[in-house]
Order: structure tokens, then C-alpha cells, then sequence
């Protein structure tokens, strides 16, 4: 059972639970703040109303896990409403059984020397000491040498136990997430399953499913705004822009922590390609910005690669969970196979994420690789040959919100449906 203990710290503790905050979550927490990610749960004048809606939600969540057998549909809500699961003491309790990892189990290990045996030891070395910028500013070097030291082993660990995966660049980032939040070995056991299912396109041998699913961020935008769509094909921008956002569960292009757990919380809790959505959302939200600029690649290209800091995220996520329930990925399925049918891209050609040069960030070699397999007669043709959406669409998916109601019950409904072969097992 899990029980409430409150410190002399605003953070949640439970007792029974092992020890509390060690360095590494200290470090974090005052480089990240202790409270939730949203600024409308700030503010001197709805302190009072914030304090009550966070013990109420705190509450709810840890009602959810003392049920037997635990709710997981309870906790999915609360991962996407507003807030998230607000502490990491809390994550690391909820992110297992989203996942339905058993944190009795003992961490897998191996006994192999891996550095010395494994063909992506110097990929996953290189990407790692790239990623400074990852861990909490002002964290003393040897703890952040030592939680780079524990990232390769568990990159290096996962690949080994499943040989069907193939590393990517960007894939460190998500690991360092899980790192930071629950430790080396949780991380392990709750990235191999993510890796397995939620990200398993990402590893496959070549980028096939992972482009399948980047063609699919156009006919979302298309639904709700056609103009903005037109105006992004003539500028023949296409989506490569969202790669990185999309393999790296945006961990890659946001700078602040609160932010990307927000965000995986929200992930976890959906189904797996709920990340797309998200991307769609950010460029929806950034319309008049795109309609601006020069219509032509370059320009447009350069504005959505530099995500804002400042984006209102609890609003977003409401609106990527609106636009699942109406177009869902059946839809959008159709949809994306009949632009890559429509644009006879040499996808079978896509050479797999090792390609990637050692010396350069991985969207922009990725950039380069995508654009340089389109030729340009075939980036000029529309993604779908369906009429123009009415912009009344536009007016309906602003209208609903899935912190709440139906809307977010079809989420969450959703998540339980999106691999039958799987849904016993993660999502009981």
C-alpha cells in the first residue's frame, strides 16, 4: 500500500517505499522547480485554489494505486489532465504501471562486458557526451559523469537482451529522461518495454515506419487548417523538421525539464502515436508565425525547427487529444498511405539511424538524408486529392477538451486498444 508521508520538502514521500530523493533527484528538483509545469497553477492570487486542486489530484492518484487491483484507466487520467502526475516521487510509482513493469522484480543485468562486445558502443559513447545540456544545470560533475556512465549501461543493456532493436541517434535522450526520474535500474526495465512497443518503429532496421508515421502529420494539419497546409506544401517544407521531435519524445528540443516529463506523461498514458499529434499541434498553434515568413523551404523550415520555450502546454495537450478522437490513427492511416502512394518516395532506400555522422546533431543529418531521397517534381504534390476541410473543423476541435468528459475517456480508451496483442499484459 501507498501512504502520504509529508518532510520538512514540498515533495511527496512514500513511506514504506525505500529512501527518499538522493543526490541526483535533489539536483534536479532545484534546477527544476518544485512545482507543476503549467504557469496557471502559479500565481499569488490562485495559490489557495492551486494548493487544494494539487492535494485533491494527489489524493486521486494515490487512491488509484492503493485499488486492488491498482486503476490503471484512474492513473491514465490523471497523467493527461492538467498538472500531469505533478512530482517525480509520483512518477515513480504511476510510470510502471502505465507500463506495467513490476518494480519487485530484480533489474536485468548481463554478463557480458558490453563495451567491449556491442557494434554501437561508440555511437551510444559519442551521443552520451553530447548530452550535457540534458542533465540539471549546476549538478556536480562526477554525479553527472557517473549518470552518463549509467546511460550507456542501460542503452548498451537494452540492445543486448533484444537484438531485434536497432540504436538510433536521439534514442539516449529519452533514456536520459527515465534516468533522471527513476534511477538506473527502473529505467532499464521501463525503457525496454517502451522500446519494444511504444518506440519499436523507431529501432527497426530502416526509417520505413518511422517516415509512415511523419506522413501523417500533414493530413492532421490539413483537417483543421487547409490554408495553413497549402501554404507548408508550396514552401515544399514537408516533416522532417518533426524528427526530432518525434523520436525523441521532444526530450531533444526542449530546454526545460518540467516540460519534457509533462509531456511524457501525457505519452505514456496515450497511445503511441499521440506524439504526432502533438507535433501537429505545435505547428497549428504557430500558424500566423508560418503564414508570415517567405514561402519557401528554407524559411519555413528554420521557423518550425526552433521550438518556443514558452508554448502553452496544458492547452496543447488538450488540443492533440481533441484532434485524436476526431481523426483517429485509423484515419490517418488511409490517409498517409496515400501520400507516400502519392509521393513514390524511395523509402525502401532509407540506410538505418547508424548512418548518421558522429560529428553532427542527428535531426540535422537526418534533415539531410530525408531531403536529399525527395526529388523535387514529387515534393510538390498534394498530400491528399480529398476536397478542402471546412473551417468550421477548426472551430469544433477548439471547442473540446480532454482533461475532461468524453473526449478524454476515448483517449484513455484508446490506449487500451492500440495493440490487442499487447493489452493484456500493459494495459490490465
Amino acid at each position: 500500500m501507498y501512504s502520504l508521508s509529508h518532510g520538512s520538502g514540498s515533495g511527496i514521500r512514500v513511506r514504506g517505499s525505500g529512501p527518499g530523493p538522493g543526490p541526483r533527484d535533489m539536483a534536479l528538483r532545484s534546477a527544476q522547480g518544485d512545482g507543476p509545469t503549467s504557469s496557471r497553477w502559479n500565481g499569488g492570487a490562485e495559490k489557495t485554489d492551486f494548493t487544494a486542486k494539487r492535494k485533491k489530484k494527489v489524493a486521486e492518484i494515490y487512491q488509484a494505486l492503493n485499488s486492488d487491483p491498482t486503476d490503471v484507466a484512474a492513473l491514465r487520467r490523471m497523467a493527461i489532465s492538467e498538472g500531469g502526475l505533478l512530482t517525480d516521487e509520483i512518477r515513480q510509482k504511476v510510470w510502471p504501471k502505465l507500463l506495467n513493469v513490476n518494480t519487485n522484480d530484480p533489474p536485468p543485468i548481463s554478463g557480458k562486458d558490453l563495451r567491449q562486445v556491442s557494434k554501437d558502443y561508440q555511437q551510444v559513447l559519442l551521443d552520451v557526451r553530447r548530452s550535457l545540456r540534458r542533465f540539471p544545470p549546476g549538478m556536480p560533475e562526477e554525479q553527472r559523469e557517473g549518470l552518463q556512465e549509467e546511460l550507456i549501461d542501460i542503452i548498451l543493456l537494452i540492445l543486448e537482451r533484444n537484438p531485434q532493436l536497432h540504436y538510433y541517434q536521439g534514442y539516449h535522450d529519452i533514456v536520459v529522461t527515465f534516468l533522471l526520474v527513476v534511477g538506473e535500474g527502473l529505467a532499464t526495465s521501463l525503457v525496454e518495454k517502451l522500446s519494444t512497443h511504444h518506440l519499436r518503429d523507431f529501432m527497426d532496421p530502416t526509417m520505413d515506419n518511422t517516415k509512415h508515421i511523419l506522413n501523417c502529420l500533414m493530413p492532421i494539419i490539413d483537417q483543421v487548417n487547409p490554408e495553413l497546409h497549402d501554404f507548408m506544401q508550396s514552401a515544399e517544407v514537408g516533416t522532417i523538421f518533426a524528427l526530432s521531435w518525434l523520436i525523441t519524445w521532444f526530450g531533444h528540443v526542449l530546454s526545460d525539464f518540467r516540460h519534457v516529463v509533462r509531456l511524457y506523461d501525457f505519452f505514456l498514458a496515450c497511445h503511441p502515436l499521440m506524439p504526432i499529434y502533438f507535433a501537429a499541434v505545435i505547428v497549428l498553434h504557430r500558424e500566423q508565425e508560418v503564414l508570415d515568413c517567405d514561402c519557401d523551404m528554407a524559411s519555413v523550415h528554420h521557423l518550425l525547427s526552433q521550438i518556443p520555450q514558452d508554448l502553452p502546454y496544458e492547452t496543447l495537450i488538450s488540443r492533440a487529444g481533441d484532434l485524436f478522437v476526431q481523426f483517429p490513427p485509423s484515419k490517418l492511416a488511409l490517409d498517409a498511405a496515400a501520400q507516400q502512394q502519392a509521393e513514390k518516395t524511395a523509402a525502401s532506400t532509407f540506410k538505418d539511424f547508424e548512418l548518421a555522422s558522429a560529428q553532427q546533431r542527428p535531426d540535422t543529418v537526418l534533415r539531410q538524408r530525408f531531403r536529399g531521397l525527395l526529388r523535387p517534381e514529387e515534393r510538390t504534390k498534394d498530400v491528399l486529392t480529398k476536397p478542402r476541410t471546412n473551417h468550421f473543423v477548426k472551430l469544433a476541435v477548439m471547442g473540446l477538451t480532454v482533461a475532461l468528459g468524453a473526449a478524454a475517456l476515448a483517449v484513455v480508451k484508446s490506449a487500451l486498444e492500440w495493440a490487442p496483442k499487447f493489452q493484456l499484459q500493459l494495459f490490465p
